[in-house]
């Protein structure tokens, strides 16, 4: 099952990636949903995938039994699903808000602090 869902990971990132090197801002804002997700599941895949053995400490043990799942990597999992999805809605209202006063989601067209029409910089000094 680990194999697997290490390909999957690989998939997850390849995606994330080819979308944030779009011009266009939902496509940069799905890649960066779909590189959460595919961080989550490589932090998930990391504490081992077990479904026999629980991460409970037994009575009278002071640490957890061999071939079990840790843990630490799901609690890592669901702070950081809280934080990507706070980081989505909030890059959700931005690309928003920049659609309603540009009129555009392509990042080429998004130049109000350096218009077209300025003159170039000198070549040389």
């Amino acid at each position: 099952m680990e194999p697997l869902l290490a390909i999957l990971v690989g998939l997850f990132f390849a995606a994330a990636i080819y979308l944030m090197l779009s011009k266009f801002t939902i496509h940069i804002m799905l890649g960066i949903a779909i590189l959460g997700n595919a961080v989550n599941l490589l932090l998930f895949t990391s504490g081992r995938l077990t479904r026999e053995v629980p991460p409970i400490i037994p009575a009278g043990l002071d640490a957890l039994p061999a071939g079990t799942a840790n843990p630490l990597p799901q609690a890592l999992i669901l702070t950081a699903i809280v934080i990507s999805f706070s980081f989505l809605a909030f890059l959700l209202v931005l690309t928003y808000r920049a659609y309603q006063d540009l009129g555009t989601d392509d990042t080429s067209e998004m130049r109000a602090a350096e218009p077209d029409d300025r003159p170039l910089p000198p070549l040389g000094y």
